[in-house]
């Protein structure tokens, strides 16, 4: 032990980082991907489970191509709209961008309002058209 102690302080440099890096790298392991669907599992949950799909996409984008039966909601003033999603409070939520990365800030922001189903859409639309699932410009 008191090897290890006398290493710590002798390289303190090189033990810092470590301990730095392998803290992120638990913490990554234990966060994962926990909550996020790929579109295939965003199917079945559509199907089996009366997920709702919210995209946060601008309306321009959405009326180009969305999911079929999707609600949007842009980001841009997202947090103004959560009453719109009470009523829908108890249902799984899977929400999608252009790839993932705003729909992950849409999840967290209802994951602190007390919403437990939030699911985002890992590769948002793109991942879904490039499953070749359905979209539609209705």
């Amino acid at each position: 032990m008191d090897q290890l102690i006398e290493f710590v302080t002798n390289h303190w440099m090189l033990v810092l980082p470590f301990l730095l890096v392998s803290g992120l790298l638990v913490h990554n392991l234990l966060q994962g991907d926990k909550g996020s669907v790929d579109p295939v599992a965003a199917t079945e949950m559509i199907n089996r489970q009366d997920a709702l799909v919210l995209d946060v996409r601008p309306a321009a984008d959405f009326h180009k191509g969305h999911i079929i039966n999707s609600l949007n909601i842009p980001m841009n003033g997202f947090s103004n709209q959560l009453a719109t999603l009470e009523k829908h409070k108890q249902r799984p939520i899977i929400i999608g961008c252009r790839s993932g990365a705003q729909s992950a800030s849409a999840c967290q922001i209802l994951r602190k309002q007390g919403y437990e189903q939030v699911y985002n859409l890992r590769g948002g639309i793109l991942a879904w058209q490039s499953a070749n699932l359905p979209i539609t410009r209705k």
